[in-house]
């Protein structure tokens, strides 16, 4: 495999993780709070994209049956960063719907 590949995957996994709980705390926050840690996840969802763009590079550079496995390792992560995703936009919704209805 590929050293630098390998460097940014464990980066990504212990990111996605960390983003995954920080989506798990921010649904008991109210108000401010809230919207504050959805900002932060917002940030650690703009550098996860750009540890997959740049493990996406390196896959690239590679062998082809050394790619091959890389790059259905990133449709994955890509898979994972989407749902997390769709998860910080349901947390912004209710935030928002909940603002309104106060």
């Amino acid at each position: 495999m590929s050293v630098v590949f390998d460097g940014y995957e464990r980066q990504y996994c212990e990111l996605s993780a960390n983003l995954a709980r920080q989506c798990t705390n921010a649904a008991i926050l109210n108000g401010e709070q809230k919207k504050q840690k959805i900002s932060e996840i917002k940030g650690g969802l703009d550098e996860a994209e750009a540890l997959i763009r740049k493990m996406d590079l390196e896959a690239r550079t590679l062998q082809p049956n050394v790619k091959a496995t890389l790059l259905a390792k990133l449709r994955e992560y890509k898979n994972d960063l989407n749902n997390l995703k769709s998860e910080v936009k349901k947390l912004s919704t209710m935030d928002s719907q909940a603002a309104r209805d106060a």
